[in-house]
């Protein structure tokens, strides 16, 4: 087998920053992946058993090292994904979903999709939306049409959404009783 182009060689402080990252295991299963990785390629391990111990495949150690080589510890972070940029990023998916859950517009009893895409538009977060991306967002976080907390629902849904209107009233009123008495 020929030698290693890409060796693995960690300084002490790089070896405990990576031993603390997988005792904490807060970081992403990935992260925590490469960095098991790169501790037994310091071990000295060949690919192939680093691979099959943590259940890997033989060039994501090749590929690895290769990091390593150039960016140290900073291999274990992820690389920029190729594809679309999102329309809305956090603040704005947060704006989105706030204005859903929002007082219709005037003349209007619900919000529709088509109404928060240009509602998104109006308040500039995106030069284009679609109510595809809209009912996208609102799935993401629960909501959906359909849904009685998002805002947007459906006519079938109004008499459960009394129903509930009903239930919470009479909770609060016995929770009040209850309080004063």
């Amino acid at each position: 087998m020929p030698a290693k182009k890409y060796h693995v060689d960690l300084r002490e402080e790089e070896r405990a920053c990576l031993e603390q990252m997988l005792r904490r295991g807060k970081h992403s299963a990935r992260k925590l992946t490469r960095a098991r990785i790169l501790l037994k390629a310091d071990l000295g391990l060949r690919d192939e058993d680093i691979a099959q111990e943590l259940d890997t495949c033989i060039p994501t150690v090749e590929r690895l090292r290769k990091r390593f080589a150039q960016l140290r510890l900073g291999s274990l972070n992820e690389r920029p994904r190729p594809g679309r940029k999102r329309l809305l990023d956090e603040k704005g998916e947060a704006r989105l979903i706030a204005e859903a859950c929002s007082q219709a517009p005037e003349g209007r009893k619900h919000w529709t999709l088509q109404l928060l895409a240009s509602r998104v538009i109006e308040l500039k977060l995106s030069e284009s939306c679609s109510d595809d991306t809209v009912a996208r967002v609102l799935k993401k976080t629960n909501s959906s049409p359909g849904s009685i907390n998002s805002g947007v629902y459906r006519k079938s849904m109004e008499g459960l959404l009394r129903r509930w209107k009903v239930f919470w009233i009479c909770m609060l009123r016995n929770m009040m009783k209850t309080a004063q008495g």
